[in-house]
């Protein structure tokens, strides 16, 4: 891992990707296969990913992580995908929802709630999208109304990852409907024995099966206003803008690390394969293809170095984040879908590697915000 490194990944980084990559391989990828089956992971292994310290990486240890930076992030976003293993959803509780907290969170919050998740006791989501409302986080319609010391939770989140298993919520609330995006509140759901709070069905999706996603569903929900992130109301919006950049390249560097994954596949595939009595990668079509698809990885892989240098420095902005998202996601299913032509019947067999990358891949266009609103985002700026 060491030779033709990334110039962000440090010599303790490739200490750190060698233990992910080895806790991968030995507590999840057996697993897989099994979890896609029963769609989601054993609650064990939240726990057991949180004494190996892959959760809350990049969490200060006073709070009970890692202490890392976000390359820590990006390295176990890298390997995940580089492992085909979607199901143990890490990117969402430690690359998102912990930063809110830590962003946002007053300090009795961030000890409240930041070593449970890092230590796997407790599983965490964001539920933003609703049954009519996914891109569009203005037109959400669960509303939090002040009661007293409490607030009254009403409304329907839908394709919550982490939603069937998780403990703690940061849910997207209106409370205030009149002002707008003005108006929007993260609140801090805890789920356990809570009154008027259900989890609807686990919702079967194409690819990314193990990886719970689920319908919630808050009826009369009383959650204490201690619970609102942060300690004004009306601020969820900013939040959100400020956050979803970050959520923005943790997208882009799974979608690299599987451009760049099908590539390693498919070239062992086109060299083994035999098509009128001459090796898959002797034919022009096959190397043609194949150049066209190295290139563009190439470009993708230098585009998210650039992306993680400016990330490092804190100096990322969100029209950068939106490019790395699109491009890298698109450039992700194309390349896919080129090497999956390139292995014929084979390549539409779950059994086959390619399989699982095209059907893993096709969602990245569209969670953490659709490729199109990333093109009006940049469009902005112009």
């Amino acid at each position: 891992m060491a030779e033709n490194r990334s110039p962000w990944i440090t010599d303790d980084l490739v200490l750190f990707q060698d233990s992910i990559r080895k806790f991968i391989e030995r507590e999840l990828a057996p697993h897989e296969e099994r979890w896609w089956k029963q769609q989601h992971v054993d609650r064990e292994v939240w726990r057991k990913a949180g004494e190996f310290g892959m959760l809350c990486a990049s969490i200060p240890e006073e709070y009970g992580g890692g202490g890392g930076t976000f390359a820590h992030e990006a390295i176990i976003a890298l390997e995940q995908s580089r492992a085909m293993v979607s199901s143990l959803g890490t990117n969402v509780h430690s690359g998102i929802v912990a930063h809110y907290i830590l962003r946002y969170g007053t300090e009795e919050q961030k000890r409240k709630w930041l070593p449970k998740m890092a230590s796997g006791a407790s599983v965490a989501a964001i539920a933003m999208s609703e049954p009519g409302a996914g891109s569009d986080l203005k037109s959400i319609k669960t509303r939090a109304v002040r009661d007293g010391d409490h607030y009254v939770i009403n409304g329907s989140k839908t394709f919550i990852s982490n939603g069937l298993l998780a403990d703690l919520i940061c849910v997207v609330v209106k409370t205030d409907p009149a002002q707008g995006a003005r108006g929007v509140s993260i609140v801090v759901v805890e789920t356990d024995d809570l009154p008027g709070f259900r989890r609807g069905r686990v919702l079967e999706k194409m690819g990314q099966k193990g990886q719970d996603t689920a319908e919630l569903f808050f009826d009369d929900v009383r959650v204490p206003c201690a619970n609102l992130l942060g300690t004004e109301e009306g601020k969820g919006f900013y939040q959100l803008m400020q956050q979803l950049p970050q959520e923005r390249m943790i997208i882009a560097l799974g979608a690299l690390s599987a451009m760049e994954k099908a590539l390693e596949v498919t070239t062992a595939y086109v060299r083994e394969r035999k098509v009128f009595g001459a090796s898959l990668l002797d034919m022009q079509n096959t190397r043609f293809k194949l150049a066209e698809c190295k290139t563009h990885a190439t470009i993708a892989r230098t585009f998210i170095d650039d992306c993680m240098a400016k990330v490092l420095r804190g100096e990322l902005d969100a029209e950068t984040a939106a490019m790395a998202k699109w491009w890298c996601t698109q450039r992700s299913c194309e390349i896919i879908d080129e090497c999956l032509q390139l292995h014929g019947g084979y390549g539409y067999m779950m059994e086959y590697p390619i399989a699982r990358l095209y059907v893993n891949a096709r969602v990245s266009k569209i969670f953490g915000g659709s490729n199109e609103i990333m093109k009006e985002l940049i469009a902005r700026t112009l």
